[in-house]
């Protein structure tokens, strides 16, 4: 199983939005994360970058 830890612009432990992520939705300029225990977290913004083997995802947040 590989999990990953989500996060916001940039990869610092601060900026981290959630982890032990399984699922990664993108629809409608919304990136919808889902945790292992099913909890569910919207960022408004696009993917920037998944590297699954490292386990980390970084999603740049849209400036509303």
């Amino acid at each position: 199983m590989c999990l990953s830890t989500v996060y916001k612009n940039t990869m610092e432990e601060a900026s981290i939005a959630m982890k032990n992520v399984m699922r990664i939705d993108c629809r409608d300029g919304q990136v919808i994360l889902t945790d292992l225990m099913d909890r569910t977290l919207v960022i408004q913004g696009q993917l920037e970058q998944a590297n699954l083997v490292d386990g980390f995802v970084i999603v740049k947040e849209s400036v509303c």
